[in-house]
């Protein structure tokens, strides 16, 4: 550390050329005191082709090293990613947090990172491509290989998902602070129902000045390539998938759900998706955020009024059924094979209660009462502040609104 600081004090006195000589050893010596704390530094196999000047390779290995180091931590601490693409490197990063550990060997850094090719692109960029490879017994595990792009920047090398690399080529689609990025066509009567609803929901839950963006795949193997995986075993036999990350004011939504022109959006999961734009959902009430996503969404492609149906056939049937058991010990109903919690149900006829007598700020105010904790104090509370409902009378009242139901 103390040469360190030697390099810094005569810094200020050099000339110009030697100021970025030892700028830039300075930054290869703060790198290598990260990588220090990681246990598995980058392995470089000897025929690895490496960039033609053997500084600015010592260079790229021990920023990238720095990087992958950087990406087990929290993603906005990581320093060596490009600034302009923050969002989109940030998918990338959480597939990389946590590579090395593995359950089955009980070692927190069994997969090791191999760097296994350095592919000029242009304009000072590279293609790098990283593989986690573990060994026991002889036996290779292959955990997952990345491709990343190496931008070089003044006296350091900074890094990117190649997820606009690969799309640049896309059409997009912009209304208000959205912007759908997709490679053939749209399906422009999902799109108009996307609007409709988008277009509610934010008006509900007041959104402003968040940007969202959207980018269209076919399924998980194309939303891993664009992203940066190229493969991950965890997703192994996978068929579909939804990436998402978020930055600052804007939000990025990968789709890989037969999604390549926008036609399987699901009103259910947009509701999630709006409000996780001003508040995180695991800081609100779930029933009460589900019960809103059923009666606006419906669910599984059901609509509000199929659910709430099958909801009275399969649950709401047993007269001697109590609301407040159901609450603190959650019972679940089926459609089209997927689980149903009845509590959730409930929990949309209050929603429709609440908005009717107060608007979306009584909806809103309950919703924040928390995470679920047990007797639900503050949301019973908060619940009679609202509708006079108590625990006491919860069961009866919810009777009364399950038989009034249209």
């Amino acid at each position: 550390m103390r040469g360190l600081l030697v390099i810094i004090f005569l810094n200020y006195s050099l000339p110009k050329k030697m100021k970025q000589i030892l700028t830039t050893v300075l930054f290869v010596f703060s790198s290598v005191l990260i990588v220090h704390a990681q246990s598995n530094p980058l392995i470089v196999n000897p025929g690895i082709v490496l960039l033609k000047d053997s500084s600015e390779s010592k260079l790229l290995i021990s920023t990238l090293n720095a990087f992958l180091a950087a990406a087990q931590k929290g993603n906005e601490d990581n320093k060596f990613i490009l600034e302009k693409q923050k969002v989109e490197t940030f998918i990338l990063l959480d597939e990389i947090a946590g590579i090395e550990k593995d359950r089955r060997f009980k070692d927190e850094f069994f997969y090791k990172p191999y760097l296994t090719n350095v592919s000029p692109i242009k304009d000072n960029r590279y293609l790098i491509q990283v593989s986690y490879i573990g060994t026991d017994n002889n036996v290779a595990y292959l955990r997952a290989s990345f491709t990343l792009v190496a931008h070089r920047d003044s006296n350091t090398f900074i890094y990117s998902s190649p997820l606009i690399m690969n799309t640049k080529n896309w059409k997009t689609e912009a209304f208000g602070n959205n912007i759908i990025h997709y490679e053939n066509e749209l399906n422009k009567t999902k799109l108009n129902e996307f609007k409709k609803l988008t277009s509610i929901f934010d008006k509900k839950l007041q959104v402003e000045n968040k940007i969202v963006e959207f980018y269209c795949c076919d399924n998980v193997i194309e939303l891993q390539r664009l992203v940066g995986v190229e493969y991950k075993s965890d997703y192994n036999g996978m068929k579909t998938n939804v990436w998402g990350a978020v930055s600052g004011n804007k939000k990025l939504i990968v789709l890989g759900n037969n999604n390549a022109d926008f036609s399987n959006f699901d009103p259910h999961d947009l509701w999630h998706d709006r409000l996780s734009l001003v508040i995180q959902r695991s800081k609100v009430n779930k029933p009460v955020d589900e019960g809103c996503a059923y009666l606006y969404g419906g669910s599984w492609g059901l609509s509000w009024q199929e659910i709430f149906n099958e909801f009275k056939a399969q649950i709401a049937s047993d007269k001697n059924t109590n609301w407040v058991d159901i609450k603190e010990t959650p019972v679940s109903f089926k459609t089209k094979g997927f689980n149903n919690p009845a509590d959730y149900i409930v929990n949309a006829l209050l929603v429709q209660k609440i908005e009717k007598e107060k608007g979306f700020a009584g909806v809103w105010e309950l919703m924040n009462v928390g995470p679920f904790e047990k007797g639900n104090e503050k949301y019973y509370k908060t619940l009679e502040k609202l509708t006079g409902i108590t625990k006491e009378n919860y069961n009866a009242q919810i009777w009364q609104l399950i038989n009034t139901a249209k």
